[in-house]
């Protein structure tokens, strides 16, 4: 059947939306008639997306840049913050019902589970160290220097599990100058959050900085039959710290090594069960797999009526913690004045607890208490630089991680005992090289390589004793790219990208029980990106960037989870997605006190039909909408306010593969407003300042997941929140 009707509609309504966005701002942009001998307003941010320093406007990619002094202003306190305001990045939280996971969606590409044999899609990078593990990975941003959004598969220079898309943090490097800068937060929800950093320079060789702090909120809800319950639903507690030191023997010789850890602690996330009240569930009809359940039928009823309340009776369920430290080593050396080498060496571990009551009453029928840890070692060795008109990056990767995940004794499936046991090593080796070449003073041309090689080693125990089995796998990467600065300084560039991602074993191989042969893992999964994209200064007080992009993904697995003999069992749907769509930013300063920043994206994901099912791709939401202004002015004595509001739309999507009818599985739409009122004395260095975070109190969800006996609702912990931050510098 030809699918070109639906291609050409698609193709249209991209067509119209670029029109749209290439026309936004554009009256505004040159409604100012200005001398051009003006100052820019525009701050140009340099990034390090490609691996070496470039202005922002240079890249051949579609990336957002955060500056890491105008988070907090932005409402931006984590990784799931970042997710609300850049374009077609959805970033949830779900991994066992635990409160600091992060799940970050670009593209149409993530992944929604968190144990040990799956593999995320798009990759978080901290100082180019980087970071597997979804559980702890929703940082506190604080002592950022800049966090940078790459959209579209980056296989060549960030390697397996870069499909979707990367995301890099950026921390301030110790240096020269003398800084001591503390926060602190008071706010609803019980919030308290203290905040200190410090950066000093012991000798002309040496430097150092440090920051730690403490951040606690309160619950959404209560455990109503565990008065005893350590928390709330939803109440977190973290301390965290983060210690830099830099050792500069010579001008062209660096180390610096830095020691990270955080501790968090706290309830469940809050989360219900929904029970479809129609004879087809075991949880309606008290009867699964031909056998009558313990506890007879159950319905929506039996679960708490606050959604954000929970009536579980198992105690070990309520509380979740994570743990996590790591130590890195950079070593920069300048082999001559076009020549460098760079080294990155790093080992981090972390651990957590959560786990799950999933029929979410007092019954004792479906718990999953869990545990997990992992192990991580990498290092990466780079030759860079720059020959005649060529400039260069090329290295080679290690990486290797031992985790494993085990439900606690406690554990449950329809009232009898479960087990899940999992155990798994990976291996991963690359090298790489990307090139470029000035073929004439306006045109730059680009083209990378890297292989990897993959390979892992799993057992898993479902109850019957312990399987095992090994897999490896091996893939060519590539990307070219041209970008061309036209004659009024706007880039315009082109990319072929390609991105790889090693094959999965399945996650809670349940299956297991009626076909002892089913723990295989999937194939390679291949993606390849085709994108046009124009970005720069239109004028002084004018920025904007737009792309078009077709991505095509073959062997994608998407995990579909179903109740099994076993257990919730979690398999593999191996699809081919094609994902086209568009994206727009823009930044335009209306006044010298007055600024707008807007960003758009549309997504169209078409995913295979797979006989009888047409699969969807999960936590996608097809348009997603950001705005942001700020006014900035002089009062009495030369103090200033500045007062900022942020406006973020996150279209309706589906919370797993599968559309349901729509009834249990699709998400609504959600629209969130922060703000933030700045005072700053003339004379001082400190500052005050009234936000809110959430401001109308929007409720929404994070994923879905529809078992076939019942439906995981998973809700954000992401209620208004109002208060006072202070921030002193000297």
């Amino acid at each position: 059947m030809s699918t070109q009707p639906a291609f050409s509609s698609v193709t249209t309504k991209l067509s119209l939306i670029a029109i749209s966005l290439g026309a936004l701002f554009h009256q505004a942009a040159f409604a100012q008639q200005e001398d051009e001998t003006n100052q820019s307003k525009i701050e140009i941010i340099e990034v390090t997306a490609t691996k070496r320093t470039q202005a922002i406007y240079e890249v051949p990619v579609a990336i957002s840049a955060f500056s890491g002094d105008a988070l907090a202003e932005q409402g931006i306190t984590d990784l799931t913050d970042v997710g609300k305001f850049v374009p077609n990045l959805n970033v949830t939280g779900f991994s066992a019902g635990h409160t600091s996971s992060a799940n970050p969606f670009i593209r149409g590409i993530g992944l929604q589970d968190h144990l040990i044999t799956t593999d995320p899609g798009v990759s978080v990078y901290v100082d180019g160290v980087y970071l597997g593990r979804q559980v702890g990975q929703n940082w506190n941003l604080n002592n950022i220097a800049r966090i940078e959004v790459l959209r579209g598969p980056q296989g060549t220079l960030y390697g397996r599990n870069s499909i979707g898309g990367a995301i890099n943090i950026i921390t301030k490097q110790p240096d020269e100058v003398a800084v001591t800068k503390a926060t602190a937060t008071v706010g609803t929800r019980g919030r308290l959050k203290g905040d200190i950093f410090i950066n000093r320079e012991v000798s002309d060789n040496l430097a150092f900085n440090v920051n730690a702090g403490y951040n606690e909120r309160d619950g959404l809800g209560k455990f109503i039959n565990l008065p005893n319950a350590k928390y709330d639903v939803g109440e977190t507690q973290e301390a965290y710290g983060r210690l830099s030191v830099k050792y500069t023997p010579q001008d062209d010789l660096s180390f610096t090594l830095t020691a990270d850890a955080n501790d968090g602690k706290g309830g469940l996330r809050p989360y219900t069960t929904l029970i479809d009240e129609v004879p087809t569930g075991a949880y309606f009809t008290g009867e699964r797999f031909g056998q009558p359940t313990p506890v007879g039928p159950l319905r929506n009823t039996d679960v708490a009526a606050n959604i954000y309340d929970n009536a579980t009776g198992t105690l070990d369920v309520t509380d979740v913690s994570n743990a996590a430290n790591g130590v890195s080593l950079t070593i920069d050396l300048g082999l001559s004045d076009t020549l460098a080498t760079k080294a990155i060496i790093s080992h981090r571990t972390s651990d957590y607890k959560a786990g799950l009551d999933d029929d979410a009453t007092i019954f004792a029928l479906d718990h999953y208490p869990e545990t997990g840890d992992a192990d991580q070692t990498s290092a990466e060795l780079q030759l860079n630089g720059y020959i005649g008109e060529v400039d260069f990056v090329s290295g080679i990767y290690y990486f290797t991680e031992e985790g494993n995940n085990r439900q606690g004794s406690n554990s449950r499936f329809n009232g009898g005992a479960n087990l899940l046991a999992l155990d798994q090593r990976s291996v991963s080796r690359a090298v790489f090289v990307n090139v470029g070449y000035m073929l004439l003073d306006n045109l730059r041309v680009a083209g990378g390589v890297r292989f990897n090689r993959d390979k892992k080693d799993v057992t898993a125990n479902v109850g019957i004793g312990p399987f095992s089995a090994s897999d490896s796998w091996s893939q060519l990467s590539y990307d070219l790219s041209a970008n061309y600065t036209l004659e009024n300084g706007l880039n315009i560039y082109t990319s072929v990208q390609s991105g790889y991602q090693s094959g999965q074993f399945p996650a809670r191989p349940y299956c297991l029980f009626g076909d002892p042969t089913c723990l295989v893992a999937s194939e390679n999964i291949t993606a390849v990106n085709y994108e046009i994209g124009l970005k720069g200064q239109v004028n002084s007080n004018f920025a904007m960037g737009i792309a078009i992009f077709n991505t095509e993904f073959d062997d994608l697995p998407y995990q579909v989870s179903t109740t099994s003999e076993g257990g919730f069992s979690t398999t593999n749907l191996v699809v081919s997605q094609t994902s086209r769509g568009i994206e727009w930013e823009g930044t335009w300063f209306v006044t010298d006190a007055f600024k707008l920043h807007g960003a758009l994206g549309y997504i169209d994901v078409d995913v295979e039909q797979l006989g009888a099912v047409k699969p969807v791709a999960p936590l996608t939401p097809d348009t997603t909408a950001a705005l942001g202004a700020t006014y900035e002015f002089n009062i009495t004595g030369g103090a200033v306010v500045s007062a900022r509001l942020d406006y973020s739309y996150r279209d309706e999507m589906f919370g797993e593969p599968s559309r349901d009818s729509g009834r249990f599985t699709r998400i609504a739409s959600r629209e969130l407003v922060n703000m933030d009122l700045r005072y700053k004395p003339a004379q001082g260095d400190w500052s005050v300042s009234l936000y809110a975070q959430n401001l109308f109190d929007e409720r929404y969800d994070n994923a879905r997941l529809n078992t076939g006996d019942y439906v995981l609702r998973i809700l954000s912990n992401d209620a208004r929140e109002v208060g006072v931050r202070y921030t002193v510098q000297f």
